[in-house]
């Protein structure tokens, strides 16, 4: 009896580089599997692979999501700076430049 696979791809990107892998897994199999199987790990050294930082197509979803033919598995990196703190900053510089004209 063969077992049905399903397609995904796993995706991860550093500043500088993107890896995207294709991969036939069985169906069930869960997101974090899927990273797993991927060894994308091993395409970029260093990349802290995080389970609670990972998602499908843009929505972070929990590592035990059973993932569906087509799905893309995105693994995300830490954010750099707090976006709430550079809308605030962005906001007192438009309010500086308004004040100046």
């Amino acid at each position: 009896m063969t077992e049905d696979l399903i397609h995904v791809e796993v995706a991860a990107a550093l500043p500088e580089r993107q890896v995207l892998i294709g991969l036939g897994v069985p169906a069930g199999t869960t997101l974090a599997e899927a990273v797993e199987r991927s060894a994308i790990a091993r395409q970029l050294p260093g990349f802290e692979i995080d389970p609670e930082r990972m998602g499908i197509f843009g929505r972070k979803r929990p590592p035990s999501t059973p993932l569906r033919d087509g799905d893309r598995v995105e693994i995300y990196r830490p954010l750099t700076a707090d976006p709430k703190e550079v809308r605030r900053q962005l906001a007192e510089l438009e309010k500086s430049r308004r004040k100046r004209r």
